[in-house]
């Protein structure tokens, strides 16, 4: 086993190889099947995509859609290469780790994985026997070699997986402790701040607060402060219950224009949508999906600030069979720091001095409980730039 320093990496990989046997020899047996794998590796690459590409439930989990596969094919080459030739260490246990981590992010169920793993088995297996037919010991050296290491490449990829479990429900626990604590909070707040909007009622209304303006302009702060006060509770509210959704047809354009009626940007933004109008009746409660576009909006808007830009929502129903639609929402603002990206729908996670961090949690309750879902995928060219992408079933679930 080859290793260099990598504290909990290199622990978790060396009990991963021990567990699947891999030794210093099955590294050398690998090298020593590279010259003859190689020149196989485009076609193998070729039949790999090829059965993605049969099956619409794989092929919807491909980044990009078909458009993607070239340069996938190129990456499954490298893969290959370092699979053969190692060095099998601590950097080639988190490169592995970060291949996982895309899986379970675009939400690649397991036995699709085992599938791939098993064509490449065969495929490169095929080479081997092929290759060695008369040299049938050297063949079944490096075929325990190939199968070891082929192994280890699905214990690491489960090992990522088991990691985003035990994420889930670590985070499953913070929401469940959220929840009872803003139940709490939420209601108990509501008893002052009534009082307070009564006696604010109460104080308005005397002639001596009409008469001078001083005392009207601080009733006036006083009112608007319980608004925000209300508002933030509700929010918090909204989080934890689960209000039954009011499903009727509904055509998204229209939900679009309610929410910049609600939300107008200002001169300096500007906003275009494509697509759209084209998009088949959906079932859904409008007045929710409002709110997820409205949140969207705002923080785009907010993601600006003083400066020219735009926001644009893009509207398809993508080609592959799996029955949804999908909407992206972007803004040439700065983006999202990488740090925080996988934490952005978690509740309270916020970048705002004065935010709460409850918008974009609540976007995703709202999708989910529709049968749909959110995720942030950077531009990916030009400077900074969000963009979020929404999918929306063409057929319904009940919540």
């Amino acid at each position: 086993m080859e290793a260099t320093p990598g504290g909990a990496s290199d622990n978790v990989l060396e009990e991963l190889q021990r567990y699947v046997g891999f030794s210093s020899d099955d590294g050398e047996a690998l090298r020593e099947l590279h010259p003859i794998a190689c020149a196989h590796f485009e076609r193998i690459a070729d039949v790999f995509y090829r059965r993605i590409l049969e099956h619409p439930e794989a092929r919807k989990a491909l980044e990009g859609g078909e458009s993607q596969v070239g340069h996938l094919k190129v990456t499954l080459h490298d893969w290959m290469g370092s699979l053969l030739l190692g060095p099998w260490d601590a950097a080639y246990f988190e490169r592995r780790c970060r291949i996982g981590r895309v899986h379970v992010r675009i939400h690649l169920p397991q036995h699709y994985m085992f599938g791939a793993m098993n064509l490449l088995r065969q495929e490169l297996s095929a080479v081997l026997e092929e290759a060695l037919r008369d040299a049938p010991a050297r063949a079944a050296r490096l075929g325990r070699a190939l199968g070891k290491i082929l192994d280890l490449e699905l214990a690491i990829m489960l090992h990522t997986y088991r990691e985003d479990l035990l994420a889930q429900a670590a985070r499953a626990e913070r929401l469940a402790t959220f929840g009872q604590l803003v139940g709490s909070i939420g209601h108990e707040l509501r008893n002052p701040l009534g009082v307070i909007e009564t006696s604010l009622f109460i104080l308005k209304g005397r002639p001596a607060a009409a008469e001078d303006a001083r005392v009207t302009k601080h009733l006036d702060r006083i009112g608007e402060q319980v608004e925000v006060a209300n508002h933030i509770v509700t929010s918090l509210l909204d989080m934890i219950r689960s209000r039954p959704l009011v499903r009727a047809p509904l055509r998204l354009a229209e939900v679009w224009a309610s929410a910049l009626e609600s939300v107008p940007p200002p001169g300096h933004v500007r906003v275009h949508t494509q697509g759209l109008e084209a998009l088949p009746v959906l079932e859904g409660d409008a007045v929710q999906l409002r709110q997820v576009f409205v949140n969207l909006l705002q923080n785009a808007v907010q993601a600006l600030g003083e400066h020219e830009g735009e926001v644009r929502l893009t509207a398809e129903v993508p080609e592959d069979g799996a029955r949804r639609v999908r909407l992206v929402l972007e803004d040439s603002g700065p983006g999202l720091d990488p740090a925080i990206r996988a934490r952005v729908f978690e509740p309270l996670m916020t970048t705002k001095a004065r935010g709460l961090g409850l918008g974009l949690a609540l976007v995703r309750r709202i999708l989910e409980r529709h049968g749909g879902g959110i995720g942030y995928a950077p531009t990916g060219g030009g400077p900074g730039g969000a963009r979020f992408v929404v999918e929306l079933p063409l057929t319904q679930e009940p919540s």
